[in-house]
């Protein structure tokens, strides 16, 4: 069995036991743990009341984080011609077709969005059984499959990112880091949270937000109180 180290003993005894803290209260709660040597990743987790086993309850959706993610996003576009040299000025790390198809069906995914425009999807639809299961398949729905390439690459270089339920029907994000100021992560969640509410789907019936915690990459997990996060992003 790993043993815990001192510095995660004494982040865990500063959160208390099944409390739920309302949301400026977890903010405040996960900055104050002891942090490692590097910026730490401050991430939000949230159970929804959905069954992800049903088309019309599958929830899917991008939102742009007023203050960004605090990494660098690599981007990449399925594209040619004209679209190619738009997305590149744009800030696209890496942009193309039947060379980025081959990698890919090689197995290289070495990049965190992957943006495609409707007349390449024929191409890039080969690539379902690869970028699939790892998040990254180019879709209408979360704004990846666009004739406007270089819009698309400018949000999502300056902070805009996707969500999606999993098998569990868990949502996972990263919202910022530690070394962001509480109101800037406070900002970022709100903006996240408001978002993946206006995304429940209309099948879906009873409590939608189930549970909501924060946590940052070495430290432990802080519940909210859903009833705050109600609040919060209604106001």
């Amino acid at each position: 069995m790993r043993r815990m180290s001192k510095r995660h003993k004494d982040n865990v005894a500063k959160v208390e036991a099944g409390k739920r803290y309302g949301l400026s209260e977890a903010v405040q709660a996960a900055l104050a743990c002891k942090q490692a040597k590097f910026a730490e990743s401050v991430d939000i987790h949230v159970l929804l009341g959905v069954d992800p086993k049903k088309a019309d309850q599958a929830v899917r959706g991008t939102v742009v984080l007023p203050h960004g993610t605090g990494k660098k996003t690599r981007v990449l576009v399925f594209c040619t011609g004209a679209d190619a040299e738009a997305a590149t000025a744009a800030g696209a790390d890496y942009t193309g077709l039947d060379d980025l198809v081959k990698k890919v069906q090689d197995g290289w995914t070495d990049f965190d969005i992957a943006i495609a425009t409707p007349a390449t999807m024929r191409e890039v639809g080969k690539l379902g059984k690869v970028l699939g299961p790892r998040g990254l398949m180019p879709s209408p729905k979360a704004g990846t499959v666009t004739a406007d390439v270089a819009t698309a690459v400018k949000e999502f270089k300056a902070g805009k990112v996707e969500f999606r339920v999993d098998k569990q029907s868990g949502i996972h994000c990263a919202v910022g880091k530690t070394n962001f100021t509480r109101e800037q992560l406070l900002e970022n969640i709100q903006a996240f949270l408001s978002a993946l509410i206006k995304a429940k789907p209309g099948s879906a019936k009873g409590t939608y937000l189930m549970k909501v915690s924060l946590a940052t990459t070495m430290g432990p997990g802080i519940r909210v109180d859903t009833r705050d996060v109600e609040r919060e992003t209604a106001a």
